[in-house]
């Protein structure tokens, strides 16, 4: 799970994210973001208008959002993350190689953020 680490006293709070495959806890500083996380993917039979959709089209909302990131100076590989992105608060990582995110995570979601609407 994601946790929040005061760097000083008066020092802004940064996200804290722990890799699912080596299990380190590592701040932002060691991870390369990749974007929204869960897209699908425009296929061969796609129109134009699908494709510019997948490569230009992603949520911004302000709450919860799920993204990919990359530990770039840990182990190398990508994993998704559910964070708020007006608190800052992560709820949690998981691997990337899923569909949609664990029940674990949209449970400990609802619980932070009962008014949260899932599409998932």
């Amino acid at each position: 799970m994601g946790v929040w680490r005061r760097l000083s006293g008066l020092d802004p709070v940064m996200m804290v994210f722990t890799c699912p495959y080596c299990g380190l806890a590592c701040d932002e500083t060691e991870l390369a973001p990749g974007g929204q996380a869960h897209l699908q993917r425009a296929g061969p039979d796609a129109t134009d208008d699908d494709f510019e959709g997948y490569l230009f089209g992603r949520d911004n909302p302000k709450g919860v959002h799920f993204e990919r990131w990359r530990h770039q100076y840990g182990c190398g590989k990508w994993f998704h993350a559910a964070r708020d992105t007006v608190t800052m608060e992560v709820f949690g990582t998981y691997k990337a190689q899923v569909e949609k995110p664990p029940q674990a995570i949209v449970k400990i979601i609802k619980k932070r953020r009962p008014d949260w609407g899932s599409d998932t």
